[in-house]
């Protein structure tokens, strides 16, 4: 790390302050106001810096609360004795802050000027007034400022600049800049929301992390475990920015540092009252902040997140366990605090108690349960299970079990165990497995709690331990002894759900779906619909996929068991939004989907995967290759997590080789070929195509149309017509000009929903037809439906086809077309751009030939891949020499317009 932290995102407030430095200027300096820490003395000091390099001679003050009972403390060094009168000792002290003042001028830089004694404040006062001399001010927003101060910028003499905390582009600008090297960014965001962008607080928690290997570097991205560690360091900060709490202050603040947000009713309830309000005094002192929800309740909260970190460590632990019983017995549904605070209407009689009691909601049951867990009060069972499943629900698996473990020691017995066989489960701790679904198996006695018991075997199993014969056999011995209907139905839809993913009989999938779907029980039902969207996005019907989509998650609702299953969904509803051609919407909903996730463990790097996935298909690589990156380098730390490592790998692969960069793509993609499993080979096709885009990358543009194709035929043989137009369209795109891939496109144009069969068909048939005018019509269609990237292609192609007409105004408008598009799409390459780039007097073969020699393929290397014999490889290669006069494959490599002549230093 770097000892002085960079000063970043703040270039545009320093060109503000050094222009009002210039001499002669009106107004005479800066006043930059903000809240501490967020980096006003730095810009002030670096802005005086820069005024003595050019020449101007500088001094620094700084006000105080001790020098602010003296006379002319902030500028001690230069005072005059005042007992000569105020008058004499304030001419006598700006005499000697200018002395030595030459050609460049004098600069004065006033730390803290809300702290300034009253003579001071005149000094700074009558610099800013004669003019001769230029200020620099950094003030605290929302603390008092002497007037003679504060009448300079609210008279224009000095410029207001108000400096705000780091925002998130801004935050993760400087923590690569500090830790030399990209940080994650689901880690950037974090930090960036624990210190809301305040650098004083960014810095001291970074390097406490640093030192704790908190924050630590893998596969060369710098990431955080997301657990703060309170350093002495940052206590004493945090400690000084809130002063001195008096005792009911303090309370208030603890009680919200446990439990926020609080009702302030509620909250005031829990302090005894004193004669100043303790919950107004910890407003007033800027500790808590005070919003108004939906139903008009005003509820308060802690000012910054560091304030309840800072708080929580230095708990004692009895003090503790005593505050959280407090506020669990406080938020209770039916106990006396409650209801004083619980709005009319919602309250109801119960006839057999005489009490009341209402429909507690899901965050606050949750918060009272984690409350109670470390408190001085008893066990609940009931409601540890209840928020267990509920936290299950939200796919927060770590918590679910931690309140499920702690039901079951208080005899929660079959529920909690299955609880708690799930989470760890679905957190892909197969170590543990085994033990927790024998101890549920144990438990079990009805039909339906076996087959309840069977869920998390099966289904980690398949996509945990990827074993998809082992999945079916536990499938089928579970079937074999149970006769419950409820529980065939459930063993049904798990049967459909992996059939589809291991793309095996979709037919018979789908019919196990029937039953399934109009169970009462939410986990078939949901599992039902989940195949169903999945089946339905594959084979291109996607308003059928989309209403699937909508009956799953209104079963998800319900169904606490499965809520892991969350971003499976996501990933099939993103999918058949993108393989339709509706870029835009699957980027809307990848990205409506992620949100609330980052807090759940490697729920942001699975958004990611999603959101990654549906920005490449935009026409984003470079967007793509970052979130897929962070995803891959997240998801390794947990395994496979359910397929999601390879599907991100997949995605990354292909991001890369659309950016032209041919030996990272190779690197990832035999890692995704290494991590590929049956069980989730619904997806194959993607491989397939990105193998292709990789191959032409690597310039072997016949074996990436091979492998377009061989995808296709793939997803043609499984009825799976959405993955085929994809592919084939990438075959196009890379220059496929067959009449087979044309007509099989013009047919699923007609079967295939959405734009993308449409556009796809479109472009074939132009292409075929070598037909200019028919390739740019293509194009602008493609690119009106949210297609950028193949729009660039199909523009390149009919700049070629314009060319070989005689057309060259035409071919050079289709150029220019081309280039604005890869450019907005963020640096793509691909064959048919590069082609145009760099138009040379080359066949197919002799440009596929000299990209291969120009990527440092020996001529045996180039002969085996595209299944030529040596001495055709090096006839080719002598042509290729007498027609581009270059004589070596680094000679070849600058023809070309490559980066290189060895692609495995790529």
């Amino acid at each position: 790390m770097t000892p002085d932290w960079p000063l970043t995102g703040r270039s545009e407030h320093l060109r503000t302050i050094e222009d009002t430095l210039k001499a002669g200027r009106d107004p005479v300096g800066t006043v930059l106001i903000g809240p501490p820490g967020v980096g006003k003395t730095r810009l002030a000091r670096e802005a005086v810096a820069g005024a003595a390099r050019r020449g101007a001679l500088t001094h620094w003050a700084a006000g105080t609360p001790g020098a602010r009972a003296v006379p002319l403390g902030a500028f001690a060094t230069w005072a005059a004795p005042v007992d000569t009168g105020a008058a004499e000792a304030l001419h006598r002290t700006r005499q000697a802050l200018c002395r030595g003042a030459g050609r460049g001028g004098l600069v004065v830089g006033v730390d803290d000027a809300q702290l300034l004694d009253e003579l001071s404040a005149l000094l700074v006062q009558q610099l800013a007034l004669e003019g001769a001399v230029g200020l620099v001010l950094t003030v605290r927003s929302g603390e008092p400022v002497p007037e003679a101060v504060s009448g300079l910028w609210q008279s224009g003499r000095l410029r207001r600049l108000d400096v705000p905390p780091l925002d998130l582009t801004e935050c993760g600008q400087l923590l690569a800049s500090v830790l030399g090297g990209p940080v994650d960014s689901v880690s950037a965001k974090r930090l960036w929301r624990l210190t809301e962008g305040n650098a004083l607080f960014l810095r001291h928690l970074v390097e406490g992390e640093r030192a704790a290997g908190g924050l630590y570097e893998a596969a060369e991205t710098w990431r955080w475990k997301g657990v703060p560690m309170v350093t002495p360091t940052l206590v004493d900060l945090i400690a000084a920015r809130m002063g001195e709490l008096p005792d009911s202050v303090r309370e208030i603040v603890d009680l919200l540092a446990l439990g926020e947000p609080l009702d302030i009713r509620l909250l005031g309830r829990l302090v005894p009252p004193g004669a100043v309000d303790p919950v107004e005094a910890a407003e007033e002192r800027g500790l808590v902040t005070v919003t108004q929800d939906e139903d008009g309740r005003l509820n308060a909260r802690l000012a910054h997140p560091l304030y309840g970190e800072v708080r929580r460590a230095g708990l004692g632990t009895l003090r503790g366990r005593r505050l959280r019983g407090t506020l669990a017995r406080a938020l209770e549904p039916g106990s006396t605090l409650a209801r004083a605070i619980q709005p009319p209407g919602t309250a109801r009689a119960d006839s057999t108690s005489g009490t009341y009691a209402w429909d507690e909601p899901t965050a606050p049951r949750l918060r009272r349960a984690l409350l109670r867990l470390d408190s001085d009060l008893p066990p609940d069972p009931t409601l540890s299970l209840r928020s267990a499943q509920q936290a299950a629900l939200l796919a927060d698996m770590p918590l679910a079990e931690r309140l499920a473990r702690a039901a079951l020691a208080a005899g929660g017995g079959f529920p909690a165990q299955l609880v708690i066989a799930t989470a760890v489960a679905a957190q892909t701790r197969t170590g543990e497995l085994p033990t927790e679904l024998a101890r549920l198996a144990d438990l079990a006695r009805t039909d339906l709690e076996h087959v309840q018991a069977a869920v998390p075997q099966i289904m980690g199993l398949a996509l945990i331990a990827e074993d998809a014969a082992a999945a079916h056999g536990a499938l089928a011995a579970t079937s074999a002894r149970l006769r419950d209907p409820v529980a065939h139905r459930h063993l049904a839809a798990i049967r459909s759900y992996l059939g589809i993913l291991g793309a095996t009989g979709d037919a018979d999938a789908l019919r196990d779906t029937d039953t399934a779907a109009r169970a009462e029980e939410p986990e078939p039902v949901l599992l039902a619909h989940l195949t169903r969207t999945i089946a339905h996005a594959v084979r291109g019907h996607g308003g059928p996929a989309r209403e699937a989509a909508a009956k799953a998650r209104e079963a998800m609702e319900r169904s606490w068991q499965l809520g892991y299953l969350r971003t499976p969904l996501s990933l099939a509803e993103v999918a058949a939004e993108w393989l339709a051609g509706r870029t835009a919407e699957a980027v809307a909903l990848a990205e409506s989907y992620g949100e609330g996730d980052l807090n759940i463990p490697f729920g942001a790097e699975l958004s990611h995967c999603v959101l990654g996935e549906a920005v490449l298909e935009q026409g984003r690589p470079a967007d793509a290759e970052r979130l897929l990156r962070d995803a891959v380098g997240g998801l390794r730390e947990h395994g496979n997590a359910g397929g999601f490592l390879q599907f991100s790998l997949v995605a990354l692969a292909r991001a890369r080789a659309l950016l032209g960069q041919a030996g990272p793509a190779r690197h990832t993609l035999t890692q995704a070929e290494s991590a590929h499993s049956p069980v989730f080979a619904v997806r194959d096709p993607e491989l397939y195509v990105t193998r292709a885009w990789t191959a032409a990358a690597e310039g072997a543009l016949s074996e990436a149309v091979g492998h377009a194709r061989a995808g296709a035929e793939l997803a043609c043989s499984r009825g799976h017509f959405a993955y085929e137009v994809w592919a084939l369209h990438c075959a196009v795109r890379l220059g496929d000009t067959s009449r087979a891939t044309a007509e099989r496109l013009a047919t699923l144009a007609r079967d295939v929903e959405g734009p993308a069969a449409h556009g796809a068909g479109r472009h074939a048939a132009a292409l075929l037809a070598d037909d200019g005018e028919a390739l740019r019509a293509a194009a602008l269609a493609l690119a009106a439906t949210g297609a950028p990237a193949a729009a660039a292609d199909a523009h390149a192609q009919a700049a070629s086809a314009f060319q070989r007409a005689g057309r060259t105004g035409s071919a050079g408008t289709e150029s220019a077309a081309a280039d604005r598009l890869a450019t907005d799409c963020q640096g793509l390459r691909t064959p048919a751009l590069l082609a145009w780039a760099r138009p040379l007097p080359l066949t197919r073969r002799e440009r596929e030939i000299a990209l291969l020699a120009a990527a440092g393929h020996s001529n045996q290397q180039i002969a085996d891949r595209l299944t030529l014999s040596v001495r055709t490889v090096e006839g080719h290669l002598y042509r290729l020499s007498a027609k581009l006069g270059v004589t070596s494959r680094a000679g070849l490599a600058r023809v070309l317009g490559l980066p290189g002549t060895d692609a495995s230093r790529a």
